[in-house]
C-alpha cells in the first residue's frame, strides 16, 4: 500500500501539475451547491446555540436535559458519516447527496413542530443523519469534479470556507427570526430546494469497486457510536451511573466486533489499513480535538453570554459572527498557504491559535464586559479558519481518490463524537462549577485551551516518514 506523507501532500497541493484530466464540465456548479448545501447543513447545526434558552423554555427543558437539545444533531452524523461516505462511493455520491439534503430538509421542518424535548431531539438526531449523507459525500462529489491536486486544493478550500460561513450565517438566521421555529422551517424550506437542484445539476460518480454492501460492519459501527455519544451526554449527570456505564461498555464491544467484521469482509466499509498512514491519523486526531476543544465550547458559549451578561439572542449572533465569519475569511484564503506549510503544520497552529484566543476572553464573562472577548474572537477566529481548511484537504488527500467520501466521512465522524463529549463536558464544567456561570465558564475555557494545545502538540509530533 503506498505511503502518504506531508512533502507529498505538499508538492501535490504546491508543484505544477503534469497533464492531467480536465475538471468536469460542470465542476463548478458542483462546487456551488454541495457548497450550499454544507452551509446550510451548518446553518441547521448551529441555529440552537443563540435560541437555546427560548427554546428550553419552549419546551420545557430542564438543565440537565439541555445537552440534548445541542447534541441531538451530532449524535446523528457521528453515528453515520462513515457509514453516509462508504454507501456514497459505492452506491452513488449524487445518489446519497440529493437523498441526505431532501430528509434534512424534511427533518428540520419536523423540528419546528416539536412540542416536547423528546420530538425535538429525535428530530435533530434525525437531521444529523440527513446531513451525514449531504457532508460526507460532497467532498466525494467534488474530488471527481476536480481529478487534479491544484483543482482539489482550491476546491476542498472553498467547501471548507463555506462550513465557516454556515456556522457563522446560522445563528444570525435564528437569532433574527420572530420565533425560533420559524427558522427551522426556513432553512429546511431551503434544503429541499437544493435536493431538487443537485437531482438536476450534479453528474452522478461511484468508487470502481464490485462487492456487497457491508451492511454487518454499518449497523455494528452506528450502533457503536450511538452508544459512546449516549454514554458522554448522560455523563454530564455523573459518569459513575450504571446506565453510563452499560452504553460505554456496549460502545467497546460493539467497536471491537466492528473491527473484526472489517477485517473479514472483502468489501469493508473503512479500510482498517489506513491506521498504519499518518496522514489519515493526522486527519483523524484534527476532527476529533476540532470537537472537543473548538465546537464543544462555541456551542455552549452563546448560551453562556445571554445568561451571564443579558445578551439578546440577536446579539449573541452579532457577537459570534465576528469568530465565525473571521473563521469564513481565513478558510478561504488559507488554501494560498498549502504550497509553503503542509496541511497538518496549518491544524497544529490552528489549534494553538484557538487555544491562545481562549485564554485571553477569561474574565470577561465575571466581569461583565463583552469587549473583552473580542480579541479572543479574533485570535480563535483566525485559528478555526486554519483548522476547516486543513482538515477537508487532508482528509481527502489521505485516502485513495476512489474513497474520497469515506476519507470525509471517518475525519468527520470524529468531528462531531468530540463535539458531543465537548458539549457535554463544557456544559458540566460550566454550571457545576462553584462561583456560578461566569466561573464556570472561565474553566470550560481553561480546559477548551488545554485540550486545543494538546492537539496541537500532537499534531506537531506526528510527522510522516519521509
Amino acid at each position: 500500500m503506498a505511503r502518504f506523507n506531508e512533502r507529498t501532500l505538499t508538492e501535490r497541493a504546491a508543484a505544477p501539475s503534469p497533464p492531467a484530466p480536465a475538471p468536469s464540465p460542470r465542476a463548478g456548479a458542483t462546487l456551488a451547491l454541495t457548497s450550499a448545501a454544507t452551509a446550510v447543513a451548518l446553518m441547521t447545526y448551529t441555529a440552537p446555540m443563540v435560541t437555546l434558552p427560548e427554546t428550553a423554555t419552549a419546551l420545557h427543558t430542564p438543565l440537565s436535559a439541555q445537552a440534548w437539545l445541542l447534541n441531538g444533531t451530532p449524535l446523528g452524523l457521528a453515528a453515520l458519516l462513515l457509514v453516509a461516505g462508504s454507501l456514497a462511493d459505492d452506491y452513488g455520491r449524487r445518489r446519497i447527496f440529493t437523498a441526505g439534503t431532501l430528509a434534512m430538509g424534511l427533518t428540520a421542518i419536523l423540528g419546528a413542530f416539536a412540542t416536547t424535548t423528546l420530538q425535538f431531539t429525535l428530530a435533530r438526531i434525525a437531521q444529523g443523519a440527513a446531513s451525514a449523507g449531504l457532508l460526507a459525500s460532497s467532498l466525494g462529489l467534488i474530488v471527481h469534479a476536480y481529478p487534479t491536486a491544484r483543482g482539489r486544493l482550491h476546491a476542498t478550500g472553498v467547501w471548507g470556507a463555506f462550513v465557516s460561513g454556515g456556522i457563522a450565517v446560522g445563528p444570525l438566521v435564528a437569532g433574527s427570526m420572530p420565533d425560533w421555529r420559524v427558522a427551522y422551517g426556513v432553512l429546511g424550506a431551503l434544503a429541499v430546494l437544493l435536493a431538487v437542484l443537485g437531482s438536476r445539476v450534479l453528474t452522478e460518480s461511484r468508487a470502481p469497486r464490485p462487492g456487497r454492501p457491508d451492511i454487518p460492519g454499518a449497523l455494528t459501527f452506528g450502533l457503536a457510536l450511538v452508544a459512546l455519544v449516549a454514554a458522554l451526554t448522560l455523563g454530564r449527570d455523573g459518569w459513575l451511573r450504571a446506565p453510563v456505564a452499560l452504553l460505554l461498555m456496549a460502545s467497546v464491544a460493539l467497536l471491537a466486533l466492528f473491527a473484526l467484521i472489517e477485517r473479514r469482509t472483502a468489501t469493508p466499509m473503512i479500510d482498517l489499513g489506513l491506521l498504519r498512514r499518518r496522514a489519515f491519523l493526522a486527519s483523524s486526531t484534527g476532527g476529533l480535538f476540532t470537537g472537543l476543544a473548538v465546537i464543544g465550547l462555541f456551542s455552549f458559549l452563546p448560551a453562556l453570554l445571554q445568561q451571564t451578561l443579558g445578551l439578546s439572542a440577536m446579539d449573541t449572533a452579532w457577537l459570534f459572527l465576528l469568530w465565525s465569519g473571521l473563521s469564513f475569511a481565513v478558510a478561504l484564503q488559507a488554501r494560498r498557504l498549502a504550497g509553503r506549510v503542509p496541511p497538518r503544520r496549518q491544524l497544529a497552529l490552528g489549534f494553538a491559535l484557538h487555544a491562545v484566543g481562549v485564554l485571553t476572553m477569561l474574565g470577561a464573562l465575571d466581569s461583565g464586559s463583552w469587549p473583552r472577548l473580542l480579541p479572543g474572537l479574533l485570535i480563535g477566529g483566525i485559528g478555526s479558519g486554519l483548522l476547516n481548511a486543513a482538515l477537508p484537504l487532508l482528509s481527502v488527500e489521505s485516502v485513495p481518490a476512489d474513497r474520497a467520501a469515506m476519507g470525509s466521512g471517518a475525519q468527520q465522524t470524529l468531528r462531531y463524537v468530540g463535539s458531543c463529549a465537548g458539549v457535554a463536558l463544557t456544559i458540566a464544567v460550566s454550571t457545576s462549577a462553584g462561583g456560578g456561570l461566569a466561573r464556570g465558564a472561565d474553566i470550560a475555557m481553561v480546559v477548551s485551551a488545554v485540550l486545543a494545545a494538546l492537539a496541537a502538540v500532537v499534531l506537531g509530533v506526528l510527522r510522516e516518514r519521509a
